[in-house]
């Protein structure tokens, strides 16, 4: 079985070990095995990987309810830090799915720490995606843009 977190590689060589207690090495390969609990509905190790000083805010029933209820499409690593002599990690990602038939983008940037050893989630923060901008218009009485001097609806408008 292919991996679910897209790397390429078999389950078993990639974020099996890791949902299997292994230690991860990087704070991506922690986001990497993450998604795959979601999309298997592990969610014992969604827990146990959360950071112990931000697991109170943790809501399990809904973590578990988003896992099971959601067809997981794929995860795209935007950036990551957070190597193996690191404390400190962050991994921006895009995790998409379909719930209720509503295809969904849920792009993060995911703070983690190394706590004995071993990378946890800390928390994160949704990147909300920019404004479209409009390109400014030449209203109809304004000055020609192209220099003519007249009025834009007399001349090029």
């Amino acid at each position: 079985m292919k991996c679910p977190c897209q790397s390429g590689a078999a389950l078993d060589a990639c974020c099996g070990p890791l949902l299997d207690g292994a230690a991860a090495a990087t704070a991506e390969a922690l986001m990497r095995s993450r998604y795959s609990a979601h999309v298997l509905g592990n969610i014992d190790y969604i827990v146990a990987t959360h950071d112990p000083g931000t697991r109170g805010g943790l809501d399990r029933a809904a973590v578990e309810r988003w896992a099971l209820e959601s067809e997981w499409l794929g995860l795209q690593i935007i950036a990551a830090a957070g190597g193996p002599d690191d404390v400190q990690g962050a991994v921006e990602f895009k995790a998409s799915y379909r719930n209720a038939r509503i295809a969904v983008v849920h792009h993060e940037r995911s703070r983690f720490r190394r706590h004995d050893g071993r990378w946890l989630y800390v928390d994160g923060e949704t990147v909300k995606a920019s404004p479209l901008r409009r390109a400014a218009t030449v209203g109809r009485n304004d000055p020609c843009p192209c220099g003519s001097g007249k009025k834009h609806k007399r001349c090029c408008g």
